[in-house]
């Protein structure tokens, strides 16, 4: 029987990694920096390099490198066909001459000073891709994602993370390609080549057919762990079924979460990954930075004193003249040249990926490894001065123009969220469709999701009481969310959560009763309406109208009730003379007459007399 030693001999690394990353990463958020460049600090501190408390970094990046896969299933969910088809001018042209036209120039650089073709093919093209992560927070905490040069710059790094696959792919083509088509016979290369092809089909089959179904019966369960186990059962069989054909797990990932970008569930599985991927990411981060030889970096310290300026210099002065090139002027063409100036996450995928295949030497990948690192750490501090700069210069205090480039009517940017698709959200959602606004709708009734087919609507599988739901059904960039479901405890956490995170969005929420829409004021909501109370307004001027009133008559009748309606809601909230003793902890809110009655009731049985306690005649 194995000692007591061996059960927690794991913990040790584990508690370190922690340890490194709860100190680490908020001080550097503190500064404004990325909290890539903290796991970064933390690895380099922890490494072999730094106080030596892990010294097998190796085996802790093969781990780790599965947060490189979650990432890129992230990234294919978060893609549509029609989104990419409506920005393809800035994707597929400005992207593609961004990352073609940068690596030339950076990998004809690192050729200049003795690197061999294959690794300064590489070193250009991994220095050439920026950080997406770094870019879309500031963006985010700018709320810029949808001003011109923002979307330019979403644009560019879309087309950086769709070229990351087939780079990977082509990488060991690079390293051994040529000799292994020079030794194989044409049967091998036949069977390999179907063998690929047919991994690939049966990803795509099962993807476009399977899935949705396989979701919707684990979704009738109701089992929220059983839907997380699903979602890493999807993306790690897809990933690890291309590894088998000899193609990157990164690509099987992706193509699983493109496949997945239109179904029903694509949020409800962002939420489930997403602790995963940003953990093992951030583990990965770590693994890179306890890769980095420090006294590699001390020996070569006037190279990188040059080089990363260089690097950050010259991408900006590409983008910039590229950007202006494809409409924008040239304010904008700067900010989108500064912001993604720095190496991207990508450097540290390809640059040990390349190593691996013996497309560089150890002291290569040192060197680049460490210039990327410098320019991450760099490049957001100059785009924080640069905007600074910038805005100081504005002489329009409208700023920018707010206009939306081709693709912004996509869900990314959708100004709604709903949260319920039953009988109340589903007549909000039409009223919202008659005037072009498509909402983003997430529900967790299977059925409703079926029954939104019907309608022509999009309905997201997913729990409006989790945070992480929210956030990705897009929470954080909506306007409005409007709270539609059925059951007042629900709401009042939806609401709650809303008031905690969401603070950018309005409030609007449908009310179950009047004790519920009381609780609702209480929580400050920006709007609030109980279900039946138009409806019974709308029914008795009808009726008026129908006994004889005239309609202008019946309507200010329904007026007068609808304000005072109003304003016994406002002192029954402030618990004023008018709301009683019914407002008392425990005590309930009781019907009250809104109008004097004229008369005093009268049962008209004897049923009816004995309940109201009058005496029999």
């Amino acid at each position: 029987m194995a000692d007591t030693a061996s059960h927690v001999s794991f913990l040790p690394p584990i508690l370190t990694f922690c340890g490194a990353a709860v100190v680490a990463v908020p001080l550097f958020r503190l500064l404004g920096l990325s909290a890539v460049l903290g796991y970064l600090a933390a690895g380099i501190i922890i490494g072999p390099s730094g106080l030596s408390l892990v010294g097998e970094p190796e085996t802790i990046a093969t781990v780790a490198e599965l947060g490189v896969v979650l990432l890129l299933f992230i990234i294919g969910l978060e893609l549509k066909l029609t989104h990419l088809w409506s920005m393809k001018r800035d994707i597929f042209g400005l992207g593609s001459a961004q990352l073609v036209i940068t690596a030339l120039c950076l990998g004809g650089a690192a050729t200049s000073v003795g690197f061999s073709a294959n690794s300064a093919f590489v070193t250009g093209v991994a220095l050439a891709l920026s950080a997406t992560a770094i870019a879309l927070q500031m963006l985010g905490e700018r709320n810029d994602l949808q001003t011109p040069y923002g979307q330019r710059s979403f644009a560019i790094l879309l087309f950086q993370d769709l070229s990351v696959v087939p780079l990977l792919a082509l990488l060991p083509l690079l390293a051994t390609g040529l000799n292994a088509i020079e030794h194989d016979s044409l049967s091998d290369r036949l069977i390999t080549a179907g063998t690929t092809i047919g991994a690939i089909a049966a990803v795509v089959v099962i993807g476009r057919y399977g899935l949705n179904p396989f979701f919707r019966v684990l979704a009738r369960s109701g089992a929220r762990e059983v839907m997380t186990a699903s979602a890493l059962l999807v993306v790690l069989g897809s990933a690890l079924l291309m590894q088998e054909v000899g193609l990157s797990m990164a690509m099987g990932a992706f193509l699983a979460g493109l496949l997945l970008a239109e179904s029903n569930f694509r949020h409800q599985l962002e939420a489930d990954i997403e602790p995963f991927r940003g953990i093992l990411l951030g583990l990965f981060f770590m693994s890179v930075g306890m890769s980095i030889d420090l006294a590699l970096v001390h020996r070569q310290w006037v190279v990188l004193l040059i080089a990363a300026p260089a690097v950050i210099i010259g991408k900006t002065l590409i983008i910039t003249l590229l950007s202006k090139g494809f409409g924008a002027t040239w304010r904008d063409g700067l900010r989108s040249a500064v912001l993604l100036s720095p190496a991207g996450e990508f450097a540290f995928v390809l640059v040990p990926f390349a190593q691996g295949l013996g497309l560089f030497s150890a002291p290569e990948a040192q060197l680049v490894t460490a210039l990327a690192a410098i320019t991450m750490l760099l490049g957001p501090i100059l785009a924080t001065v640069m905007e600074k700069f910038i805005r100081s210069r504005e002489t329009d205090s409208a700023g920018p123009e707010l206009a939306a480039l081709p693709g912004q009517e996509s869900e990314m940017s959708s100004r709604v969220l709903v949260i319920g698709f039953g009988r109340f959200g589903q007549i909000v959602n039409q009223v919202l469709l008659a005037q072009g606004i498509e909402a983003t709708v997430i529900d967790k009734d299977v059925e409703r999701i079926r029954d939104a087919a019907r309608f022509g609507l999009k309905v997201y599988y997913g729990d409006g009481t989790r945070l992480d739901v929210l956030r990705a059904a897009g929470a954080e960039r909506a306007e409005i969310i409007c709270v539609c479901t059925d059951h007042p405890d629900v709401t009042l956490k939806i609401v709650e959560i809303i008031h905690q995170d969401f603070q950018n969005a309005r409030s609007f929420v449908r009310a179950y009763d009047r004790i519920h829409a009381v609780n609702l004021m209480g929580l400050e909501v920006d709007y609030q309406i109980r279900e039946c109370f138009e409806s019974a307004i709308t029914f008795g001027r009808v009726t008026l109208e129908e006994l004889g009133i005239d309609p202008e008559t019946a309507e200010t009748s329904a007026g007068e009730i609808r304000k005072r309606d109003i304003a016994r809601l406002v002192l029954q909230k402030a618990g004023g003379d008018m709301s009683g003793a019914e407002l008392v902890v425990g005590a309930k809110i009781t019907p009250e007459p809104l109008l004097k009655p004229a008369g005093k009731a009268r049962g008209l049985s004897a049923e009816t007399r004995d309940i109201l306690n009058e005496g029999i005649f």
